[in-house]
């Protein structure tokens, strides 16, 4: 059976409502579409959280900057619904801009902490604010108890759970582990846009990571060993933004051996940025 899809938060609204009524919860999976088996897990993660899953589709433009892929970012719908229809998903809520973005609207939400830790938000100044104001929009719309997110997008998982916390959003925020490839790659909806070769080339960022890690827990400094990890990536043709160690609660910058750590990179191969993350 196909999910219904609804574009208005009216529309939203009174099917979650049928759910509320008969005692239902329900988690959102929030996605800008173009799914692929790591949108799946996350769905099937909220699953185990909630009786019922709503899921977003939605390429948000306030998170695009001027010159970042937005006109040409993926977008199937009728794939997605038929993926989604397969796990059973009940519910997609597919607004267009205008519903999303009133023409007069006149609040967004500005981020400081985790989304000023210096590594996406270095790159794309604006792109944590937008994630944070369509995200909170969702969790309002939806009324939800439970949302999912992927680790791969470390740094969005970390400043999505702070919006939430700081604007007493009553939901949970889960991370679900990165989804990857059989050659570690993690997966992403813009690894479409890779050739063949780019393909087969990009996991050495996972291996690069993999190898800053194993030196680190073997007593090498982080920063050591991550610019180490640069230092390969841009031998072997990448244009890199960053292969940084952080606190894995914080993104701060480590400051001692006992710390929770998180590998970040993100790096450009031909036209395509890719990012990827690991636990120490």
């Amino acid at each position: 059976m196909k999910p219904k899809i609804v574009r208005t938060v009216e529309s939203l609204r009174r099917e979650v409502a049928r759910w509320k009524a008969d005692n239902l919860s329900h988690a959102i999976v929030p996605t800008m579409g173009a799914l692929h088996d790591g949108h799946i897990q996350l769905v099937r993660e909220g699953f185990q959280q909630a009786d019922r899953v709503v899921v977003s589709i939605f390429v948000n433009p306030t998170q695009f900057g001027l010159k970042e892929d937005l006109s040409r970012y993926p977008r199937d719908e009728e794939g997605d619904v038929e993926k989604l229809a397969a796990e059973g998903v009940p519910l997609i809520f597919a607004p267009t801009v205008e519903e999303m973005y009133n023409l007069n609207a006149a609040t967004s939400i500005h981020m400081e902490g985790p989304a000023k830790a210096g590594l996406e938000d270095k790159f794309r100044p604006h792109f944590f604010d937008g994630v944070a104001t369509v995200v909170a929009k969702l969790f309002i719309q939806s009324q939800a108890t439970a949302a999912m997110f992927g680790d791969k997008d470390y740094q969005q998982l970390m400043v999505v759970k702070r919006m939430a916390k700081d604007l007493s959003i009553p939901i949970t925020v889960f991370g679900v582990p990165t989804h990857r490839e059989d050659d570690g790659m993690a997966m992403s909806s813009r690894n479409r846009y890779l050739t063949k070769s780019e393909r087969s080339q990009a996991t050495a960022i996972y291996k690069s990571l993999t190898q800053a890690a194993d030196k680190i827990r073997n007593g090498k400094n982080p920063q050591s060993a991550t610019r180490a990890a640069s230092r390969s990536l841009t031998t072997l043709g990448f244009k890199v933004d960053y292969v940084a160690a952080r606190n894995a609660e914080t993104l701060a910058v480590p400051t001692n051996t006992t710390e929770p750590l998180r590998l970040l990179a993100a790096a450009w191969l031909g036209k395509t940025r890719l990012i990827d993350n690991i636990s120490v």
